[in-house]
């Protein structure tokens, strides 16, 4: 499923689209936001999807929209892939949704050659990306693929942190499934856009806080931190 449109986040370039929404010819909804996460690396943000925060934990990401979290598929101490995050939360003033946000391998999104090479020149040091569905038993493909929407979270380390680009793809599946463009429209509305827009910008904001600080304590049997004074 790899594109050129996906390929471009492996580009540190500025796109046309960073932070903001738009309309697809599909109907599609493009969903694009840039966080900068001060004093974070692209580890410490594909560390936390495998630690795998339980409710309490989940509203600490975002203490306005969170609600509840559980987890199911496959689960493993080493990645993240394969898992399903069982979630249920608000988007910005918009009523409480159930999803299910299942994590791919990137070679799914990505050529695997141009996502090597991006990782080894430092371009990505951290990949989250996955099939959503608003639901909580999502409609699947044979093979458990859950149909929905997708999402992309690339991570790239600077100087002061990471810069995050979180890209969101509503109603992906829609029009492989015989919806019309303004079929897909009506249930990947311009407002749930912007309320996207801004529950992602806060939920990464609010997870930059306290992850720093959190991952050196759940590593300091393998990574001592230095003391401050």
């Amino acid at each position: 499923m790899a594109n050129n449109e996906f390929g471009a986040l492996l580009d540190p370039m500025p796109l046309p689209l960073e932070t903001g929404y738009e309309r697809l010819a599909s109907g599609v909804l493009h969903v694009a936001v840039r966080t900068d996460m001060h004093n974070c690396t692209g580890e410490m943000l594909e560390w936390w999807f495998r630690w795998r925060c339980d409710t309490q934990k989940y509203i600490w990401w975002h203490p306005v929209d969170h609600i509840s979290s559980t987890w199911q598929g496959e689960i493993s101490a080493q990645t993240h892939i394969g898992s399903e995050h069982v979630v249920t939360e608000c988007f910005s003033g918009l009523p409480a949704e159930d999803l299910v946000i299942q994590f791919r391998d990137p070679t799914e999104f990505f050529d695997g050659v141009e996502y090597a090479e991006a990782r080894a020149s430092g371009a990505v040091t951290g990949a989250i990306v996955g099939r959503n569905a608003h639901s909580h038993n999502p409609t699947r493909l044979a093979d458990g693929s859950v149909l929905g929407g997708r999402l992309l979270h690339i991570a790239r380390d600077t100087e002061w942190g990471t810069a995050l680009r979180s890209h969101f793809y509503v109603g992906y599946d829609l029009p492989a499934l015989g919806h019309s463009p303004n079929e897909v429209t009506e249930q990947a509305t311009d407002r749930f856009g912007q309320a996207l827009v801004q529950h992602a910008y806060d939920e990464f904001t609010f997870l930059s806080r306290f992850l720093p600080g959190l991952f050196l304590a759940e590593h300091r049997d393998v990574r001592l931190p230095r003391p401050p004074w």
